[in-house]
């Protein structure tokens, strides 16, 4: 394996046994980052947090057993697609069966044969990095390379669980270009998805931190997801994005609002608690950006979850 893969690697031991944790990541060292926890809720918590690629789990640990654990993990869509390798002293057949239906990818008996254990991790540390590419082609849209619709619900969907588990806010964007039915009738639709790629490009090289999400949510829709932004960030942020679009200066001669293209933004925050939905937030945002339009577009307007 590559340097510059090992290196996108993030590798999550969870084991009780201190000497077994140190043994694993001397043999593991080269493979990526080392995370380690000695409890199975605290690896939940580290896999939620950090989302690593692969899971190396020992199956007899006080409290969670490495098995309700492997479900706890599989079941939760933010650590659902980390590959997990059970680590077993036993090496009967129902031990194998036992871990591969708890969701587990592989398994690793003890005492470890350090060859095998190197070659089941990169085995399965190429898979995740081949099924990661599949999936940013499968979530791409295929004008504009943002990601599209369905990225979007999904991402948002484990967002929303995030912050609900850490009482944090969340931030929506939905917008929308400015008068685009017009210009697509005056330049044509070749320069319609010109035009759509070019605000495209603008409104994603405005999100940079980790978690930011953009996407094309439809037509000359959009919609950006900002994790851990309050009122007054998103605010700004609405704002700096219409600036941004602005100072593209496309030419928009059919336009009833200005003479280059514009952008309407409905901007929502909120801190969800457990009677709250993603729905809530949406709606919020889209009576906003139904209020920006109706005021004057080129705007950001901030809306209030109900």
């Amino acid at each position: 394996m590559s340097d510059l893969l090992a290196e996108q690697n993030l590798i999550l031991i969870v084991d009780d046994s201190v000497d077994t944790i140190r043994l694993l990541s001397g043999m593991l060292k080269d493979q990526g980052q080392i995370l380690f926890a000695t409890s199975g809720e605290t690896g939940i918590r580290l896999a939620q947090e950090r989302q690593p690629q692969l899971i190396l789990l020992d199956v007899e640990m006080p409290g969670m057993s490495g098995y309700e654990v492997c479900a706890a993990l599989k079941g939760d869509p933010s650590t659902s697609g980390c590959a997990v390798i059970v680590i077993t002293a036993h090496t009967g057949v129902d031990s194998e069966v036992a871990a591969l239906a708890s969701g587990a990818v592989d398994y690793i008996t003890k005492p470890f044969n350090p060859p095998v254990v190197r070659a089941r991790v990169q085995t399965h540390l190429r898979l995740q990095q081949h099924n990661q590419l599949l999936l940013q082609l499968a979530n791409r849209d295929g004008l504009t390379g943002l990601y599209n619709r369905r990225f979007f619900d999904e991402a948002l969907a484990v967002e929303f669980e995030r912050h609900r588990r850490q009482k944090m806010p969340l931030g929506l964007i939905l917008i929308d270009i400015d008068h685009f039915k017009a210009y697509n009738d005056h330049y044509g639709h070749q320069g319609g998805d010109e035009c759509l790629k070019r605000v495209s490009a603008a409104i994603g090289a405005t999100t940079r931190r980790p978690g930011e999400v953009v996407a094309r949510y439809g037509g000359e829709e959009f919609v950006v997801i900002l994790p851990h932004t309050g009122t007054d960030d998103l605010q700004k942020h609405g704002e700096w994005i219409c600036k941004q679009v602005r100072s593209l200066n496309l030419e928009h001669q059919s336009s009833a609002t200005a003479s280059s293209v514009t952008i309407s933004a409905g901007l929502a925050c909120i801190v969800p608690n457990q009677s709250d939905s993603m729905q809530q937030l949406i709606a919020a945002a889209d009576q906003a950006l139904y209020q920006a339009k109706s005021t004057g577009r080129n705007r950001a307007v901030m809306g209030t979850p109900k």
